[in-house]
């Protein structure tokens, strides 16, 4: 299960009529601690940004899946509430969970929510789908930390 923190970054950024402009732009980051975290997006974010920039938050999401569309340039959160009946009671019960979905625009978001979804068995509601002010989500590098062995001879 993934750790995704919320990462705000703020720096100097050119506008288009050539004025620099202080911005804080959200990120979220695949990480172990928020130490970590605050780590990827430095490495992740170094490259794109000329001059200081310094990250200004970290924090926890509550974000429980991600369905990701490499043409789409938004990110929408996707609230769903997950229903379950209670055998005993026979009580129906619903679970909120926080989906990150990628989309061009809300009927693109829509649409890569429900193709995400069709795998799911589970009775679902939809209660909100709504635009994220998120710029880019940077997913675990899966990388072997072990090297192989040297032989002594």
């Amino acid at each position: 299960m993934s750790n995704w923190f919320e990462c705000k970054v703020r720096y100097d950024k050119m506008m288009e009529n050539g004025v620099p402009k202080k911005v804080n732009e959200p990120y979220l980051v695949d990480a172990l601690s928020f130490t970590e975290a605050e780590a990827r997006i430095i490495e992740e974010q170094t490259p794109f940004i000329s001059g200081e920039f310094s990250v200004s938050a970290v924090k926890r999401s509550k974000i429980s899946e991600i369905f990701r569309d490499d043409t789409a340039d938004r990110w929408y959160l996707a609230k769903v509430a997950f229903i379950t009946i209670d055998e005993k009671t026979a009580v129906e019960k619903k679970t909120v969970s926080q989906i990150l979905v990628a989309g061009s625009d809300f009927k693109g978001a829509y649409d890569n929510f429900l193709d995400g979804m069709k795998s799911t068995m589970a009775d679902y509601e939809l209660v909100s789908l709504s635009e994220t002010p998120l710029m880019d989500v940077y997913a675990a590098k899966l990388t072997s930390a072990r090297k192989p062995a040297e032989s002594a001879e």
